[in-house]
């Protein structure tokens, strides 16, 4: 036991992510949408925890910005962790996960968009529900400094950038995350877990990098506690259609694209030789491969903490 490493091998980890993907795909959809609606609400508490730390600093914002960036970027990852540690369904990791294994054919192909677009409307509304009910209709923010920041920070991530600033923010946003899931499922323990998350997701927030998901919180709640009239006389209103033109769908297709930037690489390096045949039976819930399903289960046994 003492010579077992402390991480998986990439190899592994690529395989690990497959098989994910698989049992993703032979979830209920339902569970999936409510595993995404949960994965959500968990990101928004993230989200929320981050926006109180930056919004209360007005001082320390003024003498130095960049500690403040730091610090919140710092207290943010404490959502992904416990999306990860929960095993709930978030939207830009399975833009990792699911293009591995279509690519490998140990999912079919419409496996992807259909999982996309069910885990994008439950993590939808589970940060909507997030921002609505538990922030602005309990007033825990609503006084000055935090309503104003709140404000001024959603009209920051989706009207003052360029529809192509966001796009490219999005693509170094997911190649970070997409590092910290991959880093979280070769980790064999919490702790380590926790570790391999928190650092690429401190750099992509401090950094101003865009989320798909982390700003259906915050700029939601920018419009909900009044951003769409904050701008009025420069013409610069934050509203819903505004939000979904530029900055949903921008950071929607950056996020692929970031994902893909490790993907794609991984899939090359580590699964050239995968052997899908056993997992081509995966709509039907089970692997034929009697080889597959030991490497399955390999993989799980390693994974054990």
């Amino acid at each position: 036991m003492d010579d077992v490493p402390s991480t998986l091998s990439q190899a592994r980890i690529a395989q690990y992510m497959v098989k994910t993907a698989v049992m993703k795909h032979n979830d209920r959809y339902e569970s999936v949408f409510f595993k995404a609606v949960a994965a959500g609400a968990m990101l928004s508490f993230g989200g929320l925890l981050s926006e109180i730390l930056s919004g209360g600093a007005a001082g320390l914002t003024q003498s130095n910005p960049g500690i403040v960036k730091i610090l919140g970027g710092f207290v943010f990852p404490v959502g992904l962790v416990m999306i990860v540690l929960q095993g709930l369904e978030l939207l830009t990791s399975n833009m990792m996960t699911f293009p591995m294994a279509a690519m490998k054919r140990a999912i079919p192909l419409w496996s992807l968009p259909l999982n996309w677009l069910i885990v994008f409307f439950g993590n939808l509304v589970g940060s909507l529900f997030f921002g609505a009910v538990l922030v602005h209709y309990s007033g825990i923010v609503s006084t000055d400094p935090y309503a104003t920041y709140i404000r001024t920070f959603a009209t920051h991530k989706a009207v003052d950038p360029h529809w192509h600033q966001i796009f490219l923010r999005g693509i170094g946003c997911n190649w970070l995350v997409s590092v910290a899931i991959w880093q979280a499922a070769g980790a064999r323990e919490t702790v380590s877990k926790i570790f391999s998350i928190w650092i690429p997701i401190w750099i992509f927030v401090a950094c101003g990098y865009d989320h798909v998901v982390a700003n259906m919180f915050s700029v939601p709640l920018g419009i909900m506690f009044g951003a769409n009239s904050s701008y009025t006389a420069l013409l610069l209103k934050l509203t819903t259609a505004e939000y979904i033109r530029k900055s949903l769908i921008a950071s929607f297709l950056g996020n692929v694209v970031g994902a893909l930037f490790v993907a794609l690489p991984a899939t090359y390096f580590y699964l050239s030789d995968y052997d899908a045949g056993g997992l081509r039976t995966a709509e039907d819930g089970s692997a034929s491969s009697d080889n597959s399903s030991d490497q399955h289960k390999s993989i799980d046994n390693s994974m054990k903490q």
